[in-house]
């Protein structure tokens, strides 16, 4: 791996927990932040702060130019066709929403399906049930199979001539299964549904191809791909585009008001009413210049070399269960303890520097697959180490002959 990767682009990883060295293993919640985004945030609110579009001043022309950058930035490192065809939104979550309040629920009714799948977050299902009570439209669910994989056999079945929406994860955030994006998208078209993938989980840890996957909707997390919070993207094919309606309606929104009639801007401003996360946005155009400069194969390569080791590690753990096997996976590691609740493991962890999630994920409906209330989740990106790793079996190790 590079040098720029190192844990030194990454302040937060300096301290210490209590006396213990911190140990990050939480990066499926959200990556720490390089130096470099940092900076580019600071700099914008000490040098460039001011509002975008409207303003002929040098501030505003200087703001206006890095956040149409950041569009720029983000269309080219994600295979967007055309800059106009990312648009800047709070994270995937409101990513998704945009497309069922703006695509789903004027065109869904009676009788129409939405196909997700079992390992969905809770913002990918959510809004879907939203849209289905609004328009009469039904939810289907494909299955999942025992390793923590989809069913394609299931998802095939589910299809038929009433699915009109499918919205599925790339990678999910619970157990880190890597959906065949390419090959759901296309057999879900094969039945004339429109596409939706939740990317929140992919865009910081692989090479990521919007045109080349050929959905409709891509969901862009800006916090999860060593952005800031309260940043992210939809893109979206521009002819779907220009052809929705704006989801919310104020400033910068509109060519023309008049309380007779308000004519819309041009794709994407239509989908970005008020002023908007500029310093976000400046802070995600360092992101993805980070990413570019360290290479998704070199991320990808390190995740996956972390992945087999955190296995082998936990697997030699009496006690230890990994929830969610499947062969293709984005570096995440699920599992219970026997004997032992998640949460006090988490907090036994803690307290040996080491930071892991436990809980549900915003997973409820995996959980109950797998018959579960909670697991721990150790998630990895490419500051992380296998000294980290190691500190993780000890610390599990220690929670086990505590807690038991």
């Amino acid at each position: 791996m590079t040098d720029t990767a190192t844990v030194d682009n990454f302040p937060a990883l300096h301290q210490k927990i209590g006396d213990k060295k911190l140990v990050y293993l939480d990066s499926a919640a959200t990556t720490q932040k390089p130096q470099s985004v940092i900076d580019a945030v600071t700099n914008y609110y000490e040098l460039d702060n001011a509002n975008i579009h409207r303003g002929v001043h040098t501030l505003s022309q200087r703001a206006t130019k890095a956040y149409e950058q950041a569009r720029k930035d983000i269309a080219d490192l994600l295979g967007a066709s055309r800059a106009e065809e990312v648009i800047f939104v709070r994270g995937a979550t409101e990513a998704i929403n945009l497309v069922a309040q703006a695509w789903a629920r004027p065109r869904l009714c009676k009788g129409d399906e939405i196909l997700i799948t079992e390992m969905e977050h809770h913002s990918n299902i959510v809004p879907w049930q939203l849209v289905c009570e609004q328009t009469g439209a039904s939810l289907k669910v494909a299955k999942i199979k025992d390793d923590g994989s989809l069913d394609i056999d299931s998802f095939k079945e589910m299809l038929s001539q009433d699915t009109v929406l499918v919205s599925v994860a790339h990678v999910s955030n619970a157990i880190g299964t890597v959906n065949p994006v390419e090959e759901l998208c296309a057999l879900a078209k094969s039945v004339g549904a429109t596409t939706v993938v939740d990317g929140a989980q992919a865009t910081g840890h692989m090479h990521v191809d919007f045109s080349k996957i050929d959905c409709d909707f891509y969901a862009v997390s800006g916090h999860k791909m060593f952005g800031p919070t309260g940043i992210g993207c939809l893109i979206g094919k521009y002819t779907l585009l220009q052809e929705m309606e704006p989801w919310q309606g104020g400033g910068d929104m509109i060519l023309t008001v008049s309380f007779e009639e308000t004519v819309w801007n041009e794709v994407p401003f239509k989908f970005e009413a008020g002023t908007p996360n500029i310093a976000g946005a400046v802070g995600l155009s360092a992101a993805a210049q980070f990413i570019r400069k360290i290479g998704y194969k070199t991320i990808h390569a390190q995740e996956q070399e972390l992945l087999a080791y955190g296995r082998s590690v936990l697997e030699a753990i009496e006690g230890v269960t990994i929830i969610g096997t499947a062969k293709n996976n984005a570096g995440v590691i699920a599992f219970t303890i026997e004997g032992v609740h998640p949460h006090d493991a988490g907090t036994i962890l803690d307290h040996a520097g080491v930071a892991i999630r436990t809980g549900n994920h915003c997973a409820e409906p995996l959980m109950k697959r797998f018959g579960l209330h909670a697991t721990c989740r150790a998630s990895f990106s490419m500051y992380n180490t296998t000294q980290d790793i190691d500190a993780l079996g000890t610390a599990i190790q220690e929670a086990i002959t505590m807690l038991r």
